[in-house]
């Protein structure tokens, strides 16, 4: 753990929960004094429930458009043309309802309209390469969102988006890219789908775990980290046994906030999830799998540099004195996730490409335990084969 260190805080106004969604967007909207919101939420709310109607209901004329073409991991196409119908519309205001590729989308967004980005190319001006954030106008339009999903995204400055043409995610930072609320209503929840809601609270379980087996972890991160793990292993289970339960929802929804305390405090992740932006962007695996399937074994791979960390974890499931790659792994079995690569049908004839785009994500460079290079890789993908 980091004797010295530095914590930044996010440019967050306010996080709201237990609140129903449609009126806590209506306070929010009228606090900030916006008279143009634009939504970007998800299709199915939008086309199959009255969710997404009643907060138009409530926004009445400062409502000037909605957006629901959003596809998982946010490709660049779908950004831009978000986009160019939010400045068609004029807006002064984004209101996100949905999952974290809509939050990541959204969040691009912002940076797409501060900085006159009309195409795909164009995105290139704005991306992080190499680790540098390049210099580029603040974004003024901000952002409010509802998450649907529990990956944790609206509490970071930072989001991923899918390079269609390379196949791979890119990052775009900005501190004002962190929406200025979050909305957490459990209510709204009950339409995801059980498989998304309990993947993306692994993902959330992910960020706990990472976070407190870096080698950069301090206190403030790990005591976010911990409460968070357990509020998680405890509510997912209540949520897959009893989905109407909207007290453990909002635990799940409390525990995702807290999971995301190490991450925005500066503490980096490591191979679970550089790995899983490859899994994602280069073959399509849903956000919250790659974490399911990537996560123990990251973790074992890890043991010879981080024992004592991992013991951490396991002790926040409730697990004292086991393994804490053995622990994960019961656990996201439990909850009927996939757990092997060979569930989403990657085979190791894929394996020399996924270590090779692995080495190139901010996060594998950064893993407690060194890898040098794409063999270390592999290594992790044949524990998770």
């Amino acid at each position: 753990m980091l004797k010295s260190g530095r914590v930044t805080f996010g440019a967050m106004d306010e996080v709201v929960f237990g609140k129903p969604a449609a009126e806590a967007v209506a306070e929010q909207v009228a606090r900030l004094g916006s008279q143009r919101v634009f939504l970007m939420v998800s299709h199915t709310l939008n086309r199959s429930t009255d969710e997404i109607e009643k907060v138009r209901h409530q926004l009445g004329s400062r409502c000037v458009g909605t957006f629901d073409a959003m596809p998982p991991h946010t490709p660049r196409s779908a950004v831009v043309a978000a986009t160019n119908q939010a400045r068609a519309a004029g807006t002064d205001l984004i209101v996100t309802i949905g999952g974290g590729s809509i939050t990541d989308g959204a969040k691009a967004v912002q940076l797409c309209l501060a900085n006159d980005i009309a195409s795909v190319d164009a995105m290139d001006a704005i991306r992080i390469v190499g680790g540098v954030v390049p210099p580029m106008k603040p974004p003024t339009v901000r952002q409010i969102s509802v998450p649907t999903t529990i990956a944790g995204g609206e509490f970071s400055a930072l989001a991923g988006v899918t390079n269609e043409g390379t196949k791979s995610k890119e990052m775009f930072r900005h501190p004002l890219m962190m929406p200025r609320v979050a909305i957490l209503d459990p209510a709204i929840t009950v339409h995801t789908p059980e498989w998304l809601w309990l993947s993306t609270g692994v993902r959330a379980i992910d960020h706990c775990v990472e976070g407190l087996c870096s080698n950069e972890a301090h206190a403030f991160g790990d005591a976010q980290a911990l409460q968070g793990l357990a509020l998680l292993a405890h509510a997912l289970p209540r949520v897959r046994a009893n989905p109407a339960d909207l007290d453990a929802r909002l635990d799940c929804q409390l525990g995702t906030w807290l999971s995301m305390g190490p991450l925005s405090a500066g503490v980096p992740m490591g191979a679970s999830h550089g790995i899983g932006y490859v899994l994602g962007a280069a073959f399509g695996v849903p956000h919250g799998h790659t974490s399911c399937i990537m996560l123990p074994a990251a973790m074992r791979w890890n043991k010879p540099a981080n024992a004592a960390r991992q013991a951490l974890v396991a002790t926040a499931m409730g697990k004292a004195g086991q393994d804490a790659g053995d622990v994960l792994d019961a656990f996201i079995t439990s909850l009927g996730m996939p757990r092997c690569l060979a569930d989403v049908k990657i085979g190791p004839e894929n394996f020399d490409r996924i270590a090779e785009l692995a080495m190139h994500t901010p996060w594998v460079p950064r893993n407690p335990r060194p890898i040098a290079g794409p063999a270390q890789v592999r290594e992790i993908l044949q524990l998770a084969a």
